[in-house]
């Protein structure tokens, strides 16, 4: 189970796991869980990936 839609909208976007943990700020490992489904993050995380790929949260953070 992962986030496909959060990790299409990253490829999309020609982005690497560790750019998006830079600019979220937090570490490459927690990115990693957020999109694989094993963390949720917060509302801030969401908040800024939303902004950034431009798609709802809640698209995002379906997980399939």
């Amino acid at each position: 189970m992962s986030r496909e839609n959060l990790k299409q909208a990253r490829i999309n976007a020609g982005l690497t796991q560790q750019q998006i943990a830079d600019e979220l700020n937090i570490t490459l490992t927690y990115y990693q869980k957020i999109e694989n489904g094993s963390r949720t993050g917060s509302f801030e995380i969401w908040d800024k990936l939303e902004d950034k790929f431009t798609t709802h949260q809640r698209k995002l953070r379906e997980i399939v």
